[in-house]
Protein backbone atom coordinates (compact mmCIF):
# COMPACT_ATOMS: atom_id res chain seq x y z
CA UNK A 1 0.00 0.00 0.00
CA UNK A 2 1.44 3.36 -0.93
CA UNK A 3 1.40 6.19 1.58
CA UNK A 4 1.69 9.73 0.28
CA UNK A 5 0.13 11.36 3.34
CA UNK A 6 3.29 13.21 4.29
CA UNK A 7 3.23 15.07 0.98
CA UNK A 8 -0.41 16.10 1.04
CA UNK A 9 0.11 19.58 2.49
CA UNK A 10 2.74 20.26 -0.16
CA UNK A 11 0.23 19.44 -2.87
CA UNK A 12 -2.30 21.81 -1.36
CA UNK A 13 0.09 24.71 -1.01
CA UNK A 14 2.19 24.29 -4.15
CA UNK A 15 2.23 27.25 -6.56
CA UNK A 16 2.30 24.79 -9.45
CA UNK A 17 -1.14 23.44 -8.59
CA UNK A 18 -4.46 25.14 -9.38
CA UNK A 19 -5.87 27.16 -6.49
CA UNK A 20 -8.37 24.77 -4.82
CA UNK A 21 -10.50 27.74 -3.72
CA UNK A 22 -10.91 28.74 -7.37
CA UNK A 23 -11.84 25.18 -8.27
CA UNK A 24 -14.39 25.16 -5.46
CA UNK A 25 -16.18 28.15 -6.97
CA UNK A 26 -16.05 26.60 -10.44
CA UNK A 27 -17.95 23.55 -9.16
CA UNK A 28 -20.79 25.50 -7.56
CA UNK A 29 -24.14 25.76 -9.33
CA UNK A 30 -27.69 26.67 -8.39
CA UNK A 31 -29.46 23.56 -7.15
CA UNK A 32 -33.23 23.94 -7.38
CA UNK A 33 -35.79 26.60 -8.18
CA UNK A 34 -37.48 28.34 -5.26
CA UNK A 35 -40.73 26.45 -5.87
CA UNK A 36 -39.01 23.21 -4.89
CA UNK A 37 -38.07 24.41 -1.40
CA UNK A 38 -41.33 23.52 0.34
CA UNK A 39 -42.20 19.85 0.74
CA UNK A 40 -45.93 19.07 1.16
CA UNK A 41 -45.10 15.66 2.65
CA UNK A 42 -42.72 17.01 5.28
CA UNK A 43 -44.33 15.17 8.20
CA UNK A 44 -44.06 11.84 6.38
CA UNK A 45 -40.39 12.37 5.65
CA UNK A 46 -39.77 13.42 9.25
CA UNK A 47 -41.20 10.06 10.30
CA UNK A 48 -39.17 8.23 7.65
CA UNK A 49 -35.95 9.69 9.06
CA UNK A 50 -36.89 8.47 12.55
CA UNK A 51 -37.31 4.69 12.16
CA UNK A 52 -37.89 2.29 15.03
CA UNK A 53 -34.74 0.67 16.36
CA UNK A 54 -34.27 -3.10 16.32
CA UNK A 55 -32.06 -5.30 18.45
CA UNK A 56 -28.53 -6.29 17.49
CA UNK A 57 -29.67 -9.90 17.12
CA UNK A 58 -32.42 -8.89 14.70
CA UNK A 59 -29.90 -6.79 12.79
CA UNK A 60 -27.50 -9.66 12.20
CA UNK A 61 -30.24 -12.13 11.41
CA UNK A 62 -31.87 -10.11 8.66
CA UNK A 63 -30.91 -10.40 5.01
CA UNK A 64 -30.22 -6.66 4.79
CA UNK A 65 -27.09 -6.93 6.92
CA UNK A 66 -26.08 -10.44 5.87
CA UNK A 67 -26.50 -10.20 2.12
CA UNK A 68 -27.15 -6.70 0.78
CA UNK A 69 -24.83 -4.63 2.99
CA UNK A 70 -22.58 -7.03 4.91
CA UNK A 71 -20.56 -5.96 7.93
CA UNK A 72 -17.34 -4.14 7.04
CA UNK A 73 -15.71 -6.03 9.90
CA UNK A 74 -16.79 -9.40 8.58
CA UNK A 75 -15.71 -8.44 5.07
CA UNK A 76 -12.51 -6.72 6.15
CA UNK A 77 -10.24 -9.07 4.23
CA UNK A 78 -12.02 -8.18 0.99
CA UNK A 79 -11.63 -4.45 1.70
CA UNK A 80 -7.95 -4.93 2.57
CA UNK A 81 -7.36 -6.88 -0.63
CA UNK A 82 -8.92 -4.08 -2.70
CA UNK A 83 -6.62 -1.52 -1.07
CA UNK A 84 -3.35 -3.22 -2.00
CA UNK A 85 -1.15 -0.86 -4.02
CA UNK A 86 -3.55 2.02 -3.48
CA UNK A 87 -3.65 5.08 -1.27
CA UNK A 88 -6.56 4.98 1.14
CA UNK A 89 -8.23 8.32 1.81
CA UNK A 90 -10.56 8.24 4.81
CA UNK A 91 -13.74 10.30 5.11
CA UNK A 92 -15.66 10.22 8.39
CA UNK A 93 -18.99 11.69 9.43
CA UNK A 94 -19.14 12.77 13.07
CA UNK A 95 -22.52 12.38 14.80
CA UNK A 96 -23.60 8.74 14.90
CA UNK A 97 -20.27 7.66 13.40
CA UNK A 98 -17.50 8.86 15.71
CA UNK A 99 -19.83 9.81 18.54
CA UNK A 100 -23.15 8.37 19.68
CA UNK A 101 -26.40 10.14 18.83
CA UNK A 102 -27.43 12.05 21.94
CA UNK A 103 -30.43 14.17 22.85
CA UNK A 104 -28.37 17.34 23.27
CA UNK A 105 -26.20 17.92 20.15
CA UNK A 106 -23.86 20.09 22.22
CA UNK A 107 -22.92 17.00 24.23
CA UNK A 108 -22.04 14.64 21.37
CA UNK A 109 -18.58 13.90 22.73
CA UNK A 110 -16.33 11.25 21.23
CA UNK A 111 -14.45 8.92 23.56
CA UNK A 112 -10.74 9.14 24.21
CA UNK A 113 -10.36 5.71 22.60
CA UNK A 114 -12.13 6.85 19.43
CA UNK A 115 -9.94 9.93 19.22
CA UNK A 116 -6.85 7.75 19.46
CA UNK A 117 -8.18 5.46 16.72
CA UNK A 118 -8.81 8.42 14.39
CA UNK A 119 -5.38 9.87 15.20
CA UNK A 120 -3.74 6.57 14.29
CA UNK A 121 -5.67 6.41 11.01
CA UNK A 122 -4.53 9.94 10.13
CA UNK A 123 -0.89 8.89 10.62
CA UNK A 124 -1.28 6.49 7.69
CA UNK A 125 -3.90 8.07 5.42
CA UNK A 126 -5.22 11.52 4.55
CA UNK A 127 -8.29 11.79 6.79
CA UNK A 128 -11.22 14.20 6.69
CA UNK A 129 -14.21 14.82 8.94
CA UNK A 130 -17.23 15.59 6.73
CA UNK A 131 -20.17 16.81 8.79
CA UNK A 132 -23.25 18.98 8.83
CA UNK A 133 -21.90 20.60 11.97
CA UNK A 134 -20.17 23.95 12.08
CA UNK A 135 -16.51 23.28 11.29
CA UNK A 136 -15.17 25.06 14.38
CA UNK A 137 -17.60 23.19 16.65
CA UNK A 138 -16.70 19.75 15.34
CA UNK A 139 -13.02 20.62 15.67
CA UNK A 140 -13.61 21.29 19.38
CA UNK A 141 -15.08 17.79 19.63
CA UNK A 142 -12.35 16.02 17.67
CA UNK A 143 -9.28 18.08 18.68
CA UNK A 144 -6.95 16.61 16.08
CA UNK A 145 -4.90 19.19 14.18
CA UNK A 146 -3.72 16.83 11.44
CA UNK A 147 -7.15 16.25 9.89
CA UNK A 148 -9.13 18.01 7.17
CA UNK A 149 -12.44 19.41 8.37
CA UNK A 150 -15.41 19.86 6.05
CA UNK A 151 -18.20 21.51 8.03
CA UNK A 152 -21.70 22.63 7.01
CA UNK A 153 -22.01 19.63 4.65
CA UNK A 154 -18.78 20.57 2.91
CA UNK A 155 -19.49 24.28 2.51
CA UNK A 156 -16.61 25.13 4.84
CA UNK A 157 -13.43 23.14 4.21
CA UNK A 158 -10.06 23.71 5.81
CA UNK A 159 -6.91 21.67 6.01
CA UNK A 160 -3.68 21.86 8.01
CA UNK A 161 -0.59 23.59 6.66
CA UNK A 162 2.35 21.20 6.80
CA UNK A 163 4.33 21.56 9.98
CA UNK A 164 1.81 23.83 11.67
CA UNK A 165 -1.01 23.49 14.14
CA UNK A 166 -4.64 23.68 13.00
CA UNK A 167 -5.89 25.03 16.32
CA UNK A 168 -3.62 28.09 16.22
CA UNK A 169 -4.97 29.23 12.90
CA UNK A 170 -2.26 27.78 10.68
CA UNK A 171 -4.77 26.41 8.19
CA UNK A 172 -5.43 26.53 4.50
CA UNK A 173 -8.94 27.64 3.57
CA UNK A 174 -9.81 25.28 0.73
CA UNK A 175 -13.47 25.88 0.02
CA UNK A 176 -16.23 28.21 1.21
CA UNK A 177 -18.72 28.40 -1.69
CA UNK A 178 -21.62 29.92 0.26
CA UNK A 179 -20.02 32.94 1.92
CA UNK A 180 -22.50 35.37 0.37
CA UNK A 181 -25.33 33.60 2.21
CA UNK A 182 -23.92 34.21 5.71
CA UNK A 183 -26.00 37.35 6.52
CA UNK A 184 -29.15 35.56 5.35
CA UNK A 185 -28.33 32.44 7.40
CA UNK A 186 -27.91 34.56 10.53
CA UNK A 187 -31.21 36.33 9.86
CA UNK A 188 -33.10 33.07 9.40
CA UNK A 189 -31.45 31.64 12.52
CA UNK A 190 -32.92 34.43 14.63
CA UNK A 191 -36.32 34.00 12.98
CA UNK A 192 -36.31 30.24 13.65
CA UNK A 193 -35.38 30.77 17.29
CA UNK A 194 -38.47 32.94 17.68
CA UNK A 195 -40.79 30.62 15.75
CA UNK A 196 -39.78 27.40 17.49
CA UNK A 197 -39.39 28.59 21.11
CA UNK A 198 -42.98 27.57 21.90
CA UNK A 199 -42.35 23.92 20.87
CA UNK A 200 -40.89 21.93 23.80
CA UNK A 201 -37.66 20.14 22.94
CA UNK A 202 -36.98 21.95 19.66
CA UNK A 203 -33.41 23.18 19.23
CA UNK A 204 -32.03 25.41 16.47
CA UNK A 205 -28.30 25.06 15.81
CA UNK A 206 -26.33 27.60 13.78
CA UNK A 207 -23.75 25.68 11.74
CA UNK A 208 -22.49 28.84 10.01
CA UNK A 209 -23.32 27.99 6.39
CA UNK A 210 -26.46 26.03 7.24
CA UNK A 211 -28.95 25.69 10.08
CA UNK A 212 -30.17 22.58 11.90
CA UNK A 213 -33.56 22.34 13.60
CA UNK A 214 -33.35 19.29 15.87
CA UNK A 215 -36.55 17.49 16.84
CA UNK A 216 -35.05 14.48 18.65
CA UNK A 217 -36.52 15.75 21.93
CA UNK A 218 -39.83 16.91 20.42
CA UNK A 219 -42.93 14.76 20.96
CA UNK A 220 -44.16 13.30 17.68
CA UNK A 221 -47.53 15.01 18.07
CA UNK A 222 -45.69 18.34 17.70
CA UNK A 223 -43.61 17.43 14.64
CA UNK A 224 -46.13 18.76 12.16
CA UNK A 225 -46.31 22.11 13.95
CA UNK A 226 -42.53 22.34 14.02
CA UNK A 227 -42.26 21.55 10.32
CA UNK A 228 -44.89 24.15 9.45
CA UNK A 229 -43.10 26.78 11.54
CA UNK A 230 -39.84 26.12 9.72
CA UNK A 231 -41.53 26.25 6.32
CA UNK A 232 -43.29 29.50 7.21
CA UNK A 233 -39.93 31.15 7.84
CA UNK A 234 -38.44 29.84 4.60
CA UNK A 235 -41.30 31.23 2.51
CA UNK A 236 -39.56 34.58 2.69
CA UNK A 237 -36.19 33.16 1.63
CA UNK A 238 -36.33 31.46 -1.79
CA UNK A 239 -32.53 31.35 -1.84
CA UNK A 240 -32.62 28.72 0.90
CA UNK A 241 -33.86 25.13 0.76
CA UNK A 242 -35.10 22.63 3.31
CA UNK A 243 -33.35 19.25 3.61
CA UNK A 244 -33.62 16.40 6.09
CA UNK A 245 -31.30 14.32 8.17
CA UNK A 246 -31.63 12.03 11.17
CA UNK A 247 -34.31 13.73 13.31
CA UNK A 248 -33.19 17.10 12.03
CA UNK A 249 -34.51 19.64 9.51
CA UNK A 250 -31.70 21.44 7.74
CA UNK A 251 -31.73 24.81 6.01
CA UNK A 252 -29.10 25.26 3.30
CA UNK A 253 -28.33 27.69 0.46
CA UNK A 254 -29.68 26.58 -2.94
CA UNK A 255 -26.32 25.69 -4.38
CA UNK A 256 -25.34 22.24 -5.64
CA UNK A 257 -23.00 21.41 -2.82
CA UNK A 258 -23.21 18.49 -0.44
CA UNK A 259 -21.03 15.83 1.17
CA UNK A 260 -20.55 14.14 -2.19
CA UNK A 261 -19.24 17.35 -3.74
CA UNK A 262 -17.00 17.83 -0.71
CA UNK A 263 -15.57 14.32 -1.17
CA UNK A 264 -14.83 15.00 -4.85
CA UNK A 265 -13.30 18.36 -4.08
CA UNK A 266 -11.01 16.96 -1.39
CA UNK A 267 -9.86 14.10 -3.62
CA UNK A 268 -9.04 16.64 -6.34
CA UNK A 269 -7.23 18.92 -3.88
CA UNK A 270 -5.18 15.94 -2.68
CA UNK A 271 -4.18 15.13 -6.26
CA UNK A 272 -6.42 12.08 -6.74
CA UNK A 273 -9.10 13.45 -9.06
CA UNK A 274 -8.34 11.06 -11.94
CA UNK A 275 -6.16 8.55 -10.16
CA UNK A 276 -6.66 4.79 -10.29
CA UNK A 277 -4.30 4.39 -7.34
CA UNK A 278 -6.62 5.75 -4.67
CA UNK A 279 -9.23 4.02 -2.52
CA UNK A 280 -11.65 6.46 -0.86
CA UNK A 281 -13.52 5.07 2.16
CA UNK A 282 -16.47 7.05 3.50
CA UNK A 283 -18.16 6.10 6.78
CA UNK A 284 -21.43 7.79 7.78
CA UNK A 285 -24.81 7.12 9.33
CA UNK A 286 -27.16 9.77 7.97
CA UNK A 287 -29.30 10.48 4.92
CA UNK A 288 -26.93 13.34 4.09
CA UNK A 289 -24.05 10.86 3.78
CA UNK A 290 -25.85 9.17 0.88
CA UNK A 291 -24.58 11.93 -1.43
CA UNK A 292 -21.04 10.76 -0.73
CA UNK A 293 -21.95 7.07 -1.06
CA UNK A 294 -23.49 7.79 -4.48
CA UNK A 295 -20.33 9.56 -5.65
CA UNK A 296 -18.23 6.52 -4.76
CA UNK A 297 -20.59 4.23 -6.68
CA UNK A 298 -20.50 6.56 -9.69
CA UNK A 299 -16.71 6.63 -9.58
CA UNK A 300 -16.66 2.82 -9.18
CA UNK A 301 -13.94 3.48 -6.70
CA UNK A 302 -13.73 3.00 -2.96
CA UNK A 303 -16.38 1.97 -0.47
CA UNK A 304 -19.22 3.58 1.40
CA UNK A 305 -19.94 2.16 4.86
CA UNK A 306 -23.30 2.92 6.47
CA UNK A 307 -23.47 3.01 10.26
CA UNK A 308 -26.92 1.68 11.17
CA UNK A 309 -28.64 -0.90 13.35
CA UNK A 310 -31.69 -1.01 11.10
CA UNK A 311 -32.31 -1.77 7.43
CA UNK A 312 -32.21 1.30 5.17
CA UNK A 313 -32.06 1.95 1.48
CA UNK A 314 -28.50 3.07 0.88
CA UNK A 315 -25.83 3.46 -1.78
CA UNK A 316 -23.19 2.21 0.65
CA UNK A 317 -21.45 -1.11 0.06
CA UNK A 318 -21.03 -2.25 3.64
CA UNK A 319 -22.45 -1.57 7.09
CA UNK A 320 -21.43 -1.22 10.71
CA UNK A 321 -23.80 -1.15 13.66
CA UNK A 322 -22.58 1.74 15.79
CA UNK A 323 -19.57 3.95 16.64
CA UNK A 324 -17.93 1.19 18.67
CA UNK A 325 -17.77 -0.93 15.50
CA UNK A 326 -16.42 2.05 13.56
CA UNK A 327 -13.60 2.23 16.10
CA UNK A 328 -12.93 -1.50 15.68
CA UNK A 329 -12.78 -1.08 11.92
CA UNK A 330 -10.38 1.88 12.13
CA UNK A 331 -8.10 0.02 14.53
CA UNK A 332 -8.09 -3.07 12.36
CA UNK A 333 -7.24 -0.97 9.30
CA UNK A 334 -4.26 0.57 11.10
CA UNK A 335 -3.05 -2.86 12.30
CA UNK A 336 -3.31 -4.31 8.81
CA UNK A 337 -1.49 -1.32 7.27
CA UNK A 338 1.30 -1.47 9.84
CA UNK A 339 1.88 -5.17 9.15
CA UNK A 340 1.82 -4.54 5.39
CA UNK A 341 4.43 -1.78 5.72
CA UNK A 342 6.71 -4.08 7.73
CA UNK A 343 6.45 -7.00 5.33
Amino acid sequence: MTNTHNNVAVVLSSDKKPDPRRRCLDLVAIAVPATAVLDPTLLDTMRDSSPTQTSSEDYYNNSWAQLRYPSALRMFDRIAEASKGKQIVMFLDYDGTLSPIVEDPDKAFMTKEMREAVRDVAKHFPTAIVTGRCRSKVYKFVKLSELYYAGSHGMDIKGPVKGHNYERGNTCILCQPATEFLPMIDEVYKALLGKTKSIPGAKVENNKFCLSVHYRCVEEKNWNELGEQVKSVLKGYPELRLCQGRKVLEVRPIIKWDKGKALEFLLESLGYANSDDVLPVYIGDDRTDEDAFKVLRQRRQGFGILVSRIPKETSASYSLQEPSEVMQFLRRLVEWTTKSDLS
